[in-house]
């Protein structure tokens, strides 16, 4: 896939490096063909990692994208250098009166927070109602995930008493690999997750306008899908590359947080020992399948 990112992004030269296909303005404006147009609301705190995450899996199918970022104005992030959000940043304000074919909102570490004690939460429900009648399908990851079966369906989430952190493995629910969003999937596979809280599984399973894809024995409901396609959940993050829960579990350390090593993570249950990468083929497969899917095929050549 050519994605259409700024020439001057950082993470450019991090996926040209590894063969990622990626496109600056200038040859964009060449292709003779209709584009997607897919917004991120990054919420995690080291923005320049997420956009690699997200980017990598975003150009690995034979579509366009142009790629906007969105950013709060109701919180300013701490850990990015002020001129990167400046400028490769939109507003809610800035995008309001657009069109897009597909949403990603992300995770942020703040699970601790009730949904309405988020500093962010009324600007974030501001755009996720927006996103109702503006975008065509929302993709929404791990705390992302929780506000939206939070804000759309009233499903809370509660704490865990340890955090949730390790690479997991997953079963498709009920046999579901007719859901397109499945398709390819293994009957079991591996996804990482990094959270301090959970859903209940039979609340989402009461739901009537939700459908429970992939459960994992220990971290439990992981991919969840409204029944219109509009909004997909995924608890975990398929998206993180190989050493993020490592970077994660030191930085939990430095803050004195009492946490337990990763499960199923580190080889010999050692930090010492390089992390292997066994869920990179599914996390290129769930992107995909949705862009192809929900996106693509669902999105109206020309919006109204």
């Amino acid at each position: 896939m050519p994605i259409n990112i700024p020439k001057e992004l950082p993470a450019r030269q991090v996926l040209e490096k590894e063969n990622i296909f990626v496109m600056d303005d200038e040859r964009a404006h060449t292709q003779d063909i209709r584009p997607l147009n897919i917004v991120i609301l990054n919420l995690m705190p080291d923005k320049e990692k997420t956009e690699g995450h997200l980017l990598r899996l975003l150009g690995n199918t034979p579509l366009q994208l142009n790629i906007t970022f969105l950013k709060t104005v109701t919180y300013q992030p701490k850990n990015v250098n002020p001129s990167h959000m400046e400028d490769f940043y939109k507003t809610f304000a800035e995008i309001e009166e657009r069109k897009f074919d597909g949403m990603i909102i992300t995770g942020a570490p703040i699970e601790h927070l009730q949904f309405e004690d988020v500093q962010y939460w009324d600007e974030l429900t501001e755009i996720m109602d927006w996103a109702e009648e503006h975008v065509t399908s929302i993709m929404h990851i791990c705390w992302g995930a929780q506000a939206a079966l939070y804000h759309h369906y009233g499903i809370d989430k509660f704490p865990l008493e340890e955090k949730c952190s390790g690479i997991f493995s997953h079963r498709i629910f009920n046999g579901e690999h007719n859901i397109e969003l499945l398709r390819g999937f293994d009957d079991a596979f591996i996804a990482p997750h990094s959270r301090f809280t959970n859903i209940s599984q039979a609340e989402v399973d009461a739901h009537p306008d939700i459908q429970m894809l992939a459960v994992s024995p220990e971290a439990g409901p992981f991919l969840m899908m409204s029944k219109d396609g509009k909004h997909i959940m995924a608890t975990g993050h398929l998206e993180y590359d190989t050493v993020t829960l490592k970077e994660e579990y030191e930085r939990d350390l430095n803050k004195g947080l009492s946490v337990r090593i990763p499960a199923h993570y580190f080889p010999n249950n050692d930090p010492d020992e390089q992390p292997l990468n066994y869920w990179r083929s599914h996390a290129h497969l769930l992107f995909s399948n949705w862009l192809n899917y929900y996106v693509y095929q669902a999105t109206p050549y020309e919006w109204q």
